[in-house]
């Protein structure tokens, strides 16, 4: 007789649809009340993570018993095999069992404390405020009955697979609650699957690759979790890529670490409050690949206090915008031939204000930009304002394996993509996110990848002096033409919703180029001021 979870066929439940995760979330969200999902989630959350790590040491005591009484009791067993040890008061068995007390909350407090004493990695990372007078009780229980059904019946890795799902699918959705906060701690999938389906996060000795991955403002670790899937889908283990992250936020820090701990990932992922920028945690750290979605266009980065830093090949970045900060901080990072993807406001690839535009011309001049990608509007949780990929490149003539790009940027416009999810949101599809990937691998020209080719309205390989021509501006649309106007499957409110967006970025370069200009009059000495009246 198959095992039931309470929410639906575990069997037939847990393939690759989200049908599982979905209904479980809307189950737990039920049982949140008029609890804030800030709150709640870090409520939900540590339950699942506890649920896993207690999984993974019975099914590992399991396995020991069998062979050995003794090595079952010691701690090092586990450890060899990346599992945690989980004292005998912290096992979701027990807290099961004492579901419907009204000392659950402390029983769970004390749970967390006893595995983060046991678990040097852990300390200071789970939360242990269960206790708390404001937190229902009786939720509580029933939210352990609820999560006590996960992964029932399943064993080993596919238990695991199950966990992790779960987790990823309740990060996705508490940042869809949160909105601009949730932001703060969440990229959307289908973005961090263009960063890794274009980059490749793989070891390759042939071309000198290591496979250190890297990202400074690693959120709650999303570009770590699809990179290591990246790796098992291409023939490879978890554990062949080695991962490195920095995080300012001390919340969204613990976030991530359970997240690839559920994972079964291991990691250095540094958290101090001052960040990235005034405290380099890696400063050493030459990575292969980086993936990064930076805060959008951040005014008070404390630039001023960094106008000497080594960061800065190509030019002082404005201390109004971090955007240039991040792209050299995340250039100066790359090893010899390393690739980087990061998620920028598209007004990065057009402002000349305050010294941009000469930073953008230098990383030009430089062969540093590979490719740049205009992506849909409304794909972010946290912001409407469109997005866009820059992928940065330390050597564009890596040999073996690749062609030779020097002098060349590579431009896709795919602004026309994606599909309304809900109302107000966009991802998109896995198709398009291949179609992405294969033009940049077949502009690279790797092995396997076809014959490149520009097509009209959505890719463009383009020299230096075409981008010259252009004033080293790097809106996409200025490069590929137009191409179809109009997609033949496109509604009507997917037609307004994507020229809103098109207005929404001519405006900003409106705006952009207005500020040249005044710029430019004040040189020349006319009366600003009295223009403006």
């Amino acid at each position: 007789m198959k095992k039931k979870t309470g929410i639906k066929d575990q069997t037939n439940s847990n393939g690759g649809n989200l049908g599982f995760e979905s209904e479980l979330f809307k189950a737990a969200d039920k049982l949140r009340g008029n609890m804030e999902p800030s709150d709640y989630k870090h409520v939900a959350l540590g339950l699942i993570f506890l649920k896993y790590i207690s999984d993974s040491f019975e099914a590992k005591h399991k396995a020991l018993m069998a062979d050995d009484v003794q090595a079952a009791e010691d701690k090092d067993e586990y450890l060899a095999d990346n599992v945690f040890w989980v004292p005998k008061e912290a096992r979701w068995s027990h807290l099961q069992a004492s579901a419907k007390l009204p000392s659950i909350g402390t029983l769970i407090d004390d749970a967390m404390r006893a595995i983060e004493k046991d678990n040097e990695s852990l300390k200071g990372v789970l939360p242990k405020d269960y206790a708390r007078p404001a937190l229902n009780k009786v939720m509580l229980g029933e939210l352990i009955d609820l999560i006590s059904g996960i992964a029932l019946g399943e064993e080993g890795d596919r238990s695991k697979d199950v966990l992790g799902r779960v987790y990823e699918y309740f990060l996705s959705q508490f940042a869809g609650a949160e909105g601009k906060r949730g932001g703060e701690f969440y990229t959307p999938r289908s973005v961090v699957r263009v960063l890794v389906e274009m980059l490749q996060p793989l070891p390759d000795p042939a071309r000198g690759v290591a496979g250190r991955v890297y990202d400074p403002c690693c959120g709650s670790g999303g570009m770590f979790v699809q990179s290591e899937k990246f790796v098992q889908e291409h023939g490879g283990r978890i554990g062949d890529i080695a991962i490195y992250g920095q995080e300012s936020n001390y919340t969204t820090w613990r976030l991530a670490k359970m997240n690839l701990a559920v994972r079964g990932i291991d990691s250095d992922i540094r958290w101090n409050n001052e960040g990235s920028f005034h405290k380099d945690e890696l400063r050493d750290l030459k990575a292969d690949y980086i993936l990064a979605n930076p805060p959008f266009n951040i005014s008070d980065w404390g630039g001023d206090r960094l106008r000497e830093d080594v960061r800065w090949q190509f030019g002082v970045p404005p201390v109004g915008n971090a955007n240039y900060a991040w792209l050299q901080h995340i250039y100066h990072h790359l090893a010899p031939n390393g690739t980087a993807g990061v998620v920028l406001a598209n007004g990065s690839m057009s402002s000349n204000q305050s010294g941009e535009g000469d930073i953008r011309k230098a990383m030009l001049e430089a062969d540093a930009v590979d490719c740049m990608v205009a992506l849909p509007g409304q794909l972010f949780y946290s912001t409407q304002i469109p997005a866009c990929l820059w992928f940065l490149a330390r050597n564009k003539n890596p040999g073996k394996g690749l062609r030779d790009r020097r002098g060349q940027v590579l431009f896709i416009d795919a602004r026309k993509l994606g599909v309304l999810v809900d109302r107000t949101r966009r991802e998109l599809t896995d198709e398009e996110v291949q179609k992405i990937a294969d033009t940049y691998h077949a502009w690279r020209g790797e092995d396997g990848a076809g014959e490149y080719a520009d097509v009209a309205g959505f890719c463009k390989s383009a020299s230096m002096d075409d981008i010259r021509t252009h004033g080293h501006v790097l809106t996409p649309g200025r490069y590929v033409g137009t191409g179809d106007l109009i997609k033949d499957d496109e509604s009507f409110e997917e037609r307004m919703t994507r020229l809103t967006a098109e207005l929404g970025e001519q405006l900003v370069e409106s705006a952009n180029l207005q500020a040249t200009m005044r710029d430019q009059l004040k040189l020349l000495g006319f009366p600003i001021a009295e223009l403006e009246q």
